[in-house]
């Protein structure tokens, strides 16, 4: 069905559907995905849920310990890695650098601490870092480890990330005690 329109070009006639008593047709192509969104819901009876969150990632908690991976790095039993925030433990297995002075006695601490295998991990900002580990604070019967580590003189305060002040102060004062002890890199 077409007709001249002037300029000898054809044109369209709209096409018309006879109409149903009682409704009303949706217009065009967003009124048909609009019937068609709507007819997929009620076949499967609810609309499609959000994406969840990874609760291993976003989840404060308790979790197993697999293994101590060095000073200031654990590997839970999910298979995740977890960096200490704001600690800075000498390096044992780094493969590009030897076996720092006092390495291994801050992965022994750390062994000590988490013997129980069981920890709480408890999140302050960004949740992990550009190697994919969790960027947590690690507690073990109401005591930090992250601090506890600072406070042995078995790594260094590193409160230029972005953490909880509060908390920087804690590992600034920690490492003062240690400094002033002479404990562990501090030791001269």
């Amino acid at each position: 069905m077409t007709r001249r329109q002037r300029g000898g070009r054809p044109r369209r006639l709209p096409v018309r559907f006879p109409r149903m008593p009682g409704r009303r047709r949706p217009r065009g192509l967003p009124g048909l995905l609009v019937v068609v969104l709507l007819a997929i819901a009620v076949f499967y009876g609810r609309w499609p849920a959000p994406p969840r969150p990874d609760p291993d990632l976003h989840a404060p908690g308790a979790y197993r310990v697999e293994r101590v991976i060095d000073g200031d790095t654990l590997l839970l039993a999910n298979g995740l890695r977890v960096r200490l925030i704001g600690a800075d433990a000498p390096e044992t297995v780094h493969p590009e650098h030897d076996v720092e002075p006092w390495g291994p006695e801050a992965t022994a601490f750390t062994e000590r601490f988490v013997a129980g295998g069981e920890v709480e991990l408890t999140f302050d900002g960004q949740r992990t870092d550009r190697y994919g580990r969790l960027l947590a604070y690690v507690w073990v019967d109401g005591r930090m480890l992250n601090e506890e580590l600072i406070r042995a003189g078995l790594a260094t305060a590193e409160t230029h990330y972005r953490f909880s002040e509060a908390v920087k102060l804690r590992f600034e004062a920690a490492e003062s005690e240690a400094r002033l002890a002479g404990r562990g890199i501090w030791a001269e």
